[in-house]
């Protein structure tokens, strides 16, 4: 049997995030999702993830699941056999953006998750496709079902997340780069940088989709991890 496959999500997501990467992927290998709550620091996550996790897997994360991913390459990268990075960002938050989140966890704390959720984060991260009302109601129940607690904490999390340019560089292990196309939260020039760090990566750019190219675009997805998880 192959290694296990751990997928890491975004940002008030759950595993049902992945759904297409599990029905592709479950038959071969043990497929596992951790969820990014309880703690309200990157390397907090990422070391309960760590206790959790198989001696040695596959990692993706996308998005913070990516961030995460990058600070347990860190903690602990003798057990990584290989990562996927999608639409994610190996840089801190620039404080312009770190103070953005205050008004948000603001109205979030006072009953307004639904309304943040729907005017300020996904929506605008998105490509316009056919799919795009079902997975918007999908990211709108993901969301609802992780709760104001948790978008607090990762919002604290990744206000202080860590630069993890000097990890990338570090880590020589079959890496794949994943970006939609039309992500405007997480550039092309994200990838692009992560890739050149990189000394084993290979750049994939999904058409047809923006943030969560799991969901948009999975047949291309899926046969980009299929690539790299048989490299």
């Amino acid at each position: 049997m192959d290694l296990p496959l751990l997928l890491l999500p975004g940002m008030m997501c759950d595993a049902r995030l992945f759904q297409p990467q599990v029905a592709a992927f479950s038959a071969t290998r043990p497929v596992m999702s951790a969820p990014l709550s309880g703690h309200d620091t990157i390397e907090g996550l990422a070391s309960a993830t760590l206790a959790h996790a198989p001696p040695r897997f596959a990692l993706l994360g996308l998005s913070m699941g990516g961030i995460v991913a990058m600070e347990m390459a860190r903690q602990a990268p003798e057990r990584i056999d290989r990562i996927a990075l999608l639409d994610t960002n190996p840089l801190a938050e620039p404080p312009d953006r770190a103070a953005a989140r205050e008004p948000q966890i603001a109205d979030v704390r006072a009953g307004g998750l639904r309304r943040v959720m729907r005017d300020e984060m996904k929506p605008n991260y998105l490509s316009d496709g056919p799919n795009l009302g079902a997975i918007l109601d999908l990211c709108m129940a993901m969301a609802e079902t992780l709760g104001p607690d948790v978008f607090e904490a990762q919002s604290r999390a990744l206000q202080i997340r860590p630069d993890q340019t000097e990890t990338l560089r570090t880590l020589n292990i079959p890496a794949l780069i994943l970006c939609g196309e039309d992500d405007t939260l997480c550039p092309i020039s994200r990838h692009e940088l992560m890739r050149d760090l990189m000394p084993d990566a290979e750049l994939e750019v999904i058409k047809g989709a923006g943030h969560l190219p799991v969901l948009e675009q999975p047949e291309a997805t899926n046969a980009a991890l299929t690539r790299w998880l048989k490299r």
